[in-house]
């Protein structure tokens, strides 16, 4: 019996303030499915499906490759930026010589900025209640 012709998958994680996205990335014609549902009806806004094609664009595998992908936790452009790392990191996963070019886009660095806690006393992080004279 000759062995099962699967497609190959690559599986990675990103994560953007507090989104986390898992994605499997498989050879393909370029379907990209989100929560069971389709990356234009999922994502409304243009901008964040460009914003998702990028990593595809900068490496010429636009239309190759079909990501199906799990979204948690917070909003639509957190979840957009924790996708494009998580597909940024699973094209590395393809081919190492993806490398230079997506460092070179910015897309292999996490982007560690999370929303600083509310401290006591104050009205938020740091804004101090308002001052009375008298």
């Amino acid at each position: 019996m000759p062995p099962s012709k699967a497609p190959k998958s690559f599986h990675a994680v990103g994560k953007r303030k507090t989104a986390v996205a898992r994605i499997w990335l498989t050879s393909g014609e370029g379907k990209i499915v989100v929560n069971d549902r389709t990356h234009s009806d999922y994502f409304g806004r243009e901008a964040l499906r460009m914003v998702i094609a990028q990593p595809f664009e900068i490496t010429g595998t636009a239309g190759k490759f079909d990501v199906r992908g799990q979204i948690a936790g917070g909003g639509l452009p957190g979840q957009a930026d924790a996708l494009k790392y998580a597909i940024s990191k699973a094209l590395l996963a393809v081919n190492g010589e993806f490398r230079k070019p997506l460092r070179r886009a910015g897309f292999l660095t996490r982007d560690a900025r999370e929303v600083e806690r509310k401290k006591y006393g104050r009205r938020g992080a740091r804004r101090r209640p308002q001052y009375s004279k008298r």
